[in-house]
Order: structure tokens, then sequence, then C-alpha cells
């Protein structure tokens, strides 16, 4: 029998433009596609291309079957929204890779990358990613509460803006408000918060706050929150444009 192949890619944060020309080549080749159901709904269905959609919370589960897919001669495309490796399913097939029938590590798999939602929503407020910069998931699925306090507390501390994945849930709605609490106590109240949903997708909504006023109930599960540093600047416009936000390249003093 000959080994198919694995391709695991980010479908961008929404838009169908902002996929890569490398991902929309992989996907017309693929005999298989495995992901989550939302992000299946985002390619389009054609001859030949079979889909195995899962639930969420179910990653080394679909990464398993996918590999058993190309193992047994499918052309598998395992699909992720933003950029596979952040957050997302690239490390689940790898640690399925890990702990898993020992041909898979001689499959031919590959991670081809794509738009990360941080990526896209400071290109659409301007440019908050222009110093250090770091991506936290408040997601206590897979690690401790306290270690994400820990996790936010130091890069508070350290002078990073800090984008949020995966701010809240219906299984856990408090978590962002706690946050941005703790985050209160080690930065200033006029930091910028940005509250982006569906960036890129008809429904976008944009909302910008200082921290001090920061809303938790603005986020839903298609929220990323990017959180300013001390040394992060909004620049209002004139006639109700939306203000641009962006952190200098550059420290005072260096």
């Amino acid at each position: 029998m000959t080994a198919g192949t694995l391709t695991v890619m980010g479908l961008g944060p929404g838009a169908s433009t902002m996929r890569t020309p490398e991902v929309e080549a992989a996907l017309a080749t693929a005999t298989d596609l495995v992901g989550y159901g939302p992000y299946l709904d985002r390619v389009a269905p054609r001859a030949g291309l079979y889909r195995h959609a899962s639930d969420n919370r179910v990653e080394l589960d679909r990464a398993r079957h996918a590999l058993r897919l190309a193992a047994a001669g499918a052309h598998v495309a395992v699909v992720s929204g933003g950029d596979a490796g952040v957050f997302a399913m690239a490390s689940a097939v790898f640690e399925a890779v890990e702990h898993g029938d020992p041909s898979w590590r001689a499959l031919d798999i590959r991670v081809l990358p794509g738009i990360s939602a941080m990526f896209a929503v400071a290109a659409r407020i301007g440019a908050p990613l222009g110093h250090d910069f770091c991506a936290i998931s408040l997601s206590d699925n897979l690690k401790p509460w306290g270690v994400i306090q820990q996790r936010l507390a130091a890069a508070a501390q350290a002078g990073f803006v800090i984008a949020l994945y995966n701010p809240l849930s219906r299984a856990r709605p408090w978590q962002l408000g706690a946050a941005l609490d703790l985050l209160r106590q080690h930065l200033p109240g006029s930091v910028p918060v940005v509250f982006a949903t569906a960036v890129t997708r008809p429904e976008e909504r944009i909302v910008l706050q200082p921290l001090a006023q920061a809303d938790a109930a603005l986020a839903d599960m298609r929220t990323l929150v990017m959180v300013g540093s001390a040394a992060t600047r909004v620049l209002e416009r004139p006639g109700g444009l939306p203000a641009w936000v962006y952190s200098p390249r550059g420290m005072a003093g260096s």
C-alpha cells in the first residue's frame, strides 16, 4: 500500500482572500478534509473531497484519525483557523505522532503557514506589534488557570503587548474579566485594549477601550483581545475616523 500525505494548514482569520496560494493549492489536491466542523464549512465542497468533521476539544482524536487516513493512502488536509501552528492542530498532529503508531513517523507530513488572528487584527488597527509581544491563550482546558495568571503578570511586567486567544466560551465566561482585572494591577489604566471580533468577515466588529474601562462583555468566542504595553500609543483621527494604535519600535533611552 502506498502511503498518502498529511498537510496541516491554517485557513487564515476568515476571509477566503487571506488564504495563502500554497494553502489553496494543497486544498485543491486533497482527498480528505479533517477538522472542526465550522472550519470545514469555510472550504467549498467539490467532487472527490471527503469531509471528516469533528467537535471542538477533540484535537488529538482528530489528529489520530487524519494520520490513519494518510497511512492508508489518502491525501489529507487538516485545517485550522488562522495559523495551524498557533494554538491549533499542528502541535496536536505531532503529539499524536510522538505517542502513536511508530510507522507514522515515516509519513509525508507538512505544515503550511497561515495568517494568525493577531496579525490580521494588528493590520486592521495600525501597528500594535511593532515592539516585543506575546500570545497567551486564556483557555484552561490544557493548563491550570494559575499558570495563565503567572504568564499574564510576567508579560505585563516585562512590557509585552499581549494577544489574548480563546478569551471566553460558554463553559468559562469569567476568565477574560479576571484576566483584565489582573492586568490592571500591573499596567496603567490608559493602556489601549482592542476587542476584535470576526476580523475580515462581514460581521467584523472592532472596539477600542482603555484598560481601566475595558469591558469583557464585548468579547465572544470569535474575539481576539489585544492589550497594549505602557508604551503603546493611540493616534486619534479627525472626522470620526477610527483611531490608529501602534507600538514604537524602540524604547526611551535606547
